[in-house]
């Protein structure tokens, strides 16, 4: 007997609906928001006055490839255009790649505090979601191989992993995609990737290019500050490319969105400006809250996750709540398996203090 409604796919309607950064207050007061890891020095001048300027083209379909764009990344990393695909924030190309490689009967697997988009894209295309456990909060190589089965098409990393901050050096990196099958496509994303300033750190540029079987992901979205305009994009072996062209929307990145994404990533000294300003108040912000008697995990991206008491008067969710009083809104983590955590985006140099000073008489309540 025919159904009485339409029915989704199997693994839709166990996907929980990912929720955002919280933006905005009951009270109406202006917050500070540092809960989605924007950068508080916001877009470069060059970005935005590339934007404004595709408003005098706006009854004009954009270019398709994004080649304008492509080119620009290819040429300020030394990469093949024609290996660059261009997305509506990486959040598109995470889904695309599961689109294309993921069906019922496969498993597409991810570390326990993962970024929530990969259980939702595998979900979404009926394959099973694995889980490999961290260890001290950091993507275990090891763990990851000891959940690979014959199902397994899928592994994706967070390189630095969101929402822990913590990053596994180039050496492991190498180690994981020696030790998986070669028809297993290993996905890192290095959505935090121009913040991380340690020798051992590689975003997967190099490993890219050396296999068929990895693929790097970036975003326009943190450091240069186009997360409303929804940029990202992907470096891959040609023939991925060539699977993700095929089923991408045929105009998936807009006009604006292409011309202010090619003027950000060559204005060096805007990210450059960013990157200095995240790692003094990164570190600034590390050593006042563990002053407090909270601990945080160590980070190397532009935000830091926080941990609180057991006790519930002094939890993640009362300071939540207090911290909302003073306009003020962080990132509540128990989607990521975190739920006495509260990650902080590093703001300006008003909003940091600002936020340590809140802290400061929370814990002395």
């Amino acid at each position: 007997m025919s159904a009485l409604r339409p029915i989704p796919r199997p693994g839709i309607l166990d996907i929980d609906p990912y929720v955002p950064g919280e933006s905005t207050l009951p009270s109406g007061l202006k917050p500070v928001k540092l809960s989605s890891n924007e950068t508080p020095l916001g877009p470069s001048p060059k970005a935005i006055a590339a934007y404004k300027a595709a408003a005098d083209d706006l009854e004009r379909y954009p270019d398709g490839p994004s080649t304008a764009l492509r080119n620009a990344i290819a040429r300020r990393y030394g990469l093949d255009a024609s290996r660059i695909v261009c997305g509506a924030g990486s959040d598109e190309i995470l889904n695309l790649l599961a689109h294309a490689y993921l069906g019922p009967g496969d498993e597409g697997l991810f570390t326990e505090h993962g970024f929530l988009v990969y259980r939702i894209a595998i979900l979404g295309n009926g394959a099973t979601p694995i889980v490999a456990k961290e260890s001290n909060l950091t993507t275990d190589v090891d763990a990851i191989l000891a959940k690979v089965s014959p199902r397994t098409k899928i592994v994706f990393v967070a390189n630095p992993n969101n929402p822990t901050g913590t990053y596994l050096p180039i050496g492991e990196i190498r180690r994981l995609r020696e030790k998986l099958r070669p028809d297993i496509l290993l996905v890192l994303d290095a959505a935090y990737a121009e913040y991380v300033s340690r020798n051992d750190y590689e975003a997967g540029i190099e490993l890219v290019a050396t296999t068929d079987n990895t693929v790097m992901t970036r975003t326009f979205s943190k450091i240069h500050g186009l997360a409303s305009l929804r940029v990202g994009w992907v470096y891959c072996p040609a023939d991925i490319a060539d699977v993700l062209n095929r089923i991408r929307g045929p105009f998936n990145l807009s006009s604006a969105a292409i011309a202010a994404g090619a003027a950000a990533i060559a204005d060096t000294g805007h990210e450059e400006a960013a990157r200095r300003h995240n790692e003094t108040w990164l570190a600034w912000l590390s050593e006042e809250i563990a002053k407090l008697g909270l601990t945080v995990t160590p980070s190397v991206a532009n935000f830091l996750l926080i941990h609180f008491p057991a006790d519930k008067a002094k939890g993640a969710v009362a300071c939540d709540e207090f911290l909302k009083t003073k306009a003020i809104i962080l990132r509540r983590v128990a989607g990521y398996g975190l739920p006495n955590a509260l990650r902080m985006t590093v703001g300006t140099e008003e909003e940091n203090k600002r936020v340590v000073a809140a802290l400061r008489e929370f814990m002395a309540r």
